[in-house]
């Protein structure tokens, strides 16, 4: 009950700075890239991300990334995680950073959202259109084209929707299967997000308050010699057995 009664004082100063970063990045982003390149906008949506991040902070909230393994720079990652909120999303972006990490995300993102719709369009993801299976599949394909040309990784949510629970929803397959197919080194990442539902758990708002998220790295999954299905089983039960462990309550 205080967490909400807190929710309805911090939510407001939240939203007000959230907005305010992301309003401010939008032409930061714009000059980065036209000046500098890839190179100078990536640094520009780094610094976005970071500072999103410390919007979290103003409601309390507190933010953990946990690696414990020597990851790779010199080959492409596919980080497979569970998805809870929006919020899993900035500190995927800012700590994993010097991966290159790119989002599989839905093509309507790419309109009407300072900074965000402008990183999605720029920012060398795939923007699907889930209505339009052979858009998405092209879209996914110009993606590992880009990791395998360019050395970068990419994140995907497997599930295909937002859990609240240790009771992930099957991993879907589908574009885990289309990347690794592709993009031969690849190493797969599985990535446990933890309690960043909570957040949001009383909806937009209250957003609720002192909570602390945690996105924490498990074990890497070498691909090769092992079939696609078991790749994403290993996955999913490594996110899952990691989650049960912990309070979600």
């Amino acid at each position: 009950m205080l967490r909400k009664i807190a929710g309805y004082i911090l939510s407001p100063i939240h939203y007000i700075a959230f907005g305010f970063i992301l309003l401010i990045f939008q032409p930061i982003q714009w000059l980065a890239l036209k000046l500098g390149g890839y190179k100078s906008h990536k640094v520009s949506v780094d610094i976005l991300n970071l500072c999103l991040i410390g919007a979290y902070y103003l409601l309390g909230n507190r933010v953990r990334f946990i690696n414990r393994y020597d990851l790779p720079t010199d080959r492409p990652i596919l980080f497979v995680s569970n998805h809870q909120s929006l919020y899993d999303i900035p500190p995927l972006i800012f700590f994993l950073r010097k991966h290159h990490a790119k989002f599989i995300s839905k093509i309507e993102l790419t309109k009407g959202i300072p900074s965000i719709s402008f990183n999605l369009k720029h920012g060398g993801g795939a923007n699907i259109d889930r209505k339009d299976s052979k858009q998405s599949i092209a879209e996914i394909l110009k993606l590992a084209k880009r990791m395998r040309e360019r050395n970068w990784s990419a994140v995907i949510f497997p599930e295909g929707t937002r859990a609240k629970s240790a009771n992930i929803k099957p991993f879907s397959i589908g574009g885990i299967a289309t990347i690794i197919k592709k993009v031969p080194d690849i190493l797969v990442v599985p990535i446990a997000i933890n309690n960043s539902w909570k957040v949001v758990q009383h909806g937009k708002f209250p957003l609720s308050t002192f909570h602390t998220m945690s996105w924490t790295v498990l074990e890497p999954i070498e691909p090769k010699g092992i079939e696609i299905e078991e790749i994403v089983s290993k996955a999913e039960d490594e996110i899952r057995n990691y989650l049960t462990s912990r309070p979600f309550h």
